[in-house]
């Protein structure tokens, strides 16, 4: 629990797993007097108000950013500059807005030119989430010792940055801030580029028919396990993702098919001496993640549920 809140009120649109994760943090940590929460499905606001999610949940965006001091966009980046053109009129001077998608540069572009004067645009990104998505996926401890990069313009009044900064701490995260095409290159090789790699080997076992689905699932090891995992991820937003970082993700891409051809010719040929060193590399990198303190040695095959 923090000496007193951040923000007086904070308003979270869009309540799938990143923001029912950032009230139960919220909550936890006493970062905002109130909560509000909106989202476009009325169903979805059924179960929020069902389990608890948020201090009010509301009918109307309107009516969710209305005095919020933080507006928070959890919602696809496809839409995000619908949505800050549609919130606009109805946002409190000196409040700040940010947002946790997954891209930057394309969120700059469709949001900045609907913040009204006197508000502040801090985009954010938080580096935590699991292949489960909706408002019931959320937990208090997502966010602990995960990497959150914010992302301001160069004009943003460095106390809005450092509120936020304050904020996402509060909740356990480490905070960095970043450029956002620098941002968008890092996420295409961190994230952006695996998800595709991943569905696309899961979509190749589909397709291969001399296996069929039940030998897929059942004799799934841990490597096609994992694939199965990431490709479960929300499908509406890693549409917009790949659509809105195309540049950097096809960048990427293009240097995975080389790395892959190079595979390609080592197995070929019989050459070992490469492979091992291709992969010592490779297993260098996993080991660095772990020291870092981003995973664990740990297996995890079967995910524990972690509690709100």
């Amino acid at each position: 629990m923090t000496d007193a809140p951040v923000y007086d009120k904070v308003a979270l649109i869009g309540l799938g797993l990143i923001a029912s994760s950032m009230f139960w943090a919220t909550r936890r940590a006493g970062l905002a007097r109130v909560v509000s929460g909106y989202a476009r499905s009325g169903e979805t606001r059924e179960t929020a108000r069902r389990i608890g999610l948020c201090h009010e949940v509301c009918d109307t965006l309107e009516e969710a950013v209305a005095d919020a001091d933080l507006v928070v966009l959890a919602v696809p980046v496809g839409v995000m500059g619908a949505v800050a053109m549609a919130m606009a009129p109805y946002l409190k001077p000196g409040a700040t807005v940010t947002d946790v998608g997954s891209v930057k540069r394309r969120v700059i572009e469709d949001v900045t030119p609907h913040i009204p004067e006197g508000v502040h645009f801090v985009p954010g990104h938080p580096l935590a989430g699991t292949e489960h998505s909706g408002p019931e996926s959320g937990f208090s401890a997502l966010f602990e010792n995960r990497w959150c990069l914010l992302v301001p313009p160069e004009s943003t009044d460095p106390a809005a940055v450092a509120r936020l900064r304050r904020y996402w701490e509060g909740m356990g995260a480490l905070v960095e801030e970043m450029d956002p095409d620098h941002h968008d290159l890092v996420l295409a090789v961190t994230s952006h580029t695996p998800h595709l790699i991943a569905y696309t080997m899961v979509g190749v076992a589909d397709d291969l028919r001399r296996v069929t689905d039940s030998e897929v699932i059942k004799y799934s090891a841990a490597g096609f396990r994992d694939f199965t995992r990431i490709a479960a991820s929300d499908p509406t937003m890693w549409r917009d993702v790949f659509l809105t970082n195309k540049d950097a993700t096809l960048e990427i891409l293009g240097r995975f098919t080389e790395e892959l051809f190079a595979l390609q010719r080592a197995i070929r040929t019989g050459d070992g001496d490469a492979l091992h060193a291709y992969f010592t590399r490779t297993r260098a990198i996993r080991r660095g993640i772990i020291e870092a303190g981003q995973d664990t040695e740990a297996p995890d095959f079967g995910r524990v549920k972690v509690e709100r």
